[in-house]
């Protein structure tokens, strides 16, 4: 019998989640964890087949879940299962060690079709993330044209934060990092999306995750 964690702290997102699950496959083991506490915990009293990550939950890690998920179970497959823009943060987490990515936006069917291929071949990305691999790989570029797919990973999170009004301090606190290492990370966007200050840098983050480049 399969067991998979379900990692997500909405409710009704969980539930229907666990619902779908369930009727894709029978026998099938569902656990669940609204915080990446409780994520740990989970992985620590259950050996599980697949996790499914959504990344915006409380007291989460960004990247650094995938290491310390792997601290535990390393063999245990991990597919993020999130509504943050695939085409800018797919590749990225594959990269980080992820085994798939899934948009919350997609299909029933396509929800069911990932969470087959995960269990069946130990990965999955959509058709359009498949396009820009092929793209960026035939343009022998490690990235595209969209700027913010040159960010690193602990780039993106800063930009992130900086987007959700946080402040250097508070980016410092929850990162594991020191104040002035933020401001270098926030000097690097800045050069790299050639921006001075952060109104211009979320008017640009805004206009690039809009064009959805390769798909």
């Amino acid at each position: 019998m399969k067991k998979i964690l379900l990692v997500e702290d909405h409710a009704i997102v969980r539930l229907a989640t666990r619902f779908l699950i369930l009727d894709l496959l029978n026998p099938v083991a569902v656990h669940e964890a609204g915080s990446f506490s409780e994520t740990l915990s989970q992985l620590s009293s259950n050996e599980l087949d697949l996790v499914i990550l959504d990344i915006n939950i409380p007291d989460g890690e960004g990247f650094n879940m995938i290491p310390k998920i792997r601290e535990i179970q390393p063999k245990v497959l991990i597919m993020i299962f999130t509504s943050l823009e695939e085409e800018i943060y797919a590749l990225h987490y594959i990269k980080a060690g992820a085994n798939g990515f899934l948009s919350k936006n997609a299909s029933q069917e396509e929800i069911k079709k990932a969470i087959l291929s995960m269990l069946e071949v130990g990965n999955y990305i959509s058709t359009a993330v498949q396009q820009q691999l092929l793209r960026n790989t035939l343009e022998n570029k490690p990235n595209g044209e969209n700027p913010l797919e040159h960010l690193s990973q602990r780039e993106l999170e800063v930009m992130d934060m900086l987007i959700e009004g946080y402040w250097t301090k508070e980016i410092a606190i929850k990162l594991n990092l020191t104040e002035s290492s933020v401001s270098t990370y926030k000097s690097r966007i800045f050069d790299k999306l050639k921006v001075s200050t952060l109104i211009e840098m979320f008017k640009k983050v805004q206009y690039y995750k809009s064009q959805n480049p390769g798909i």
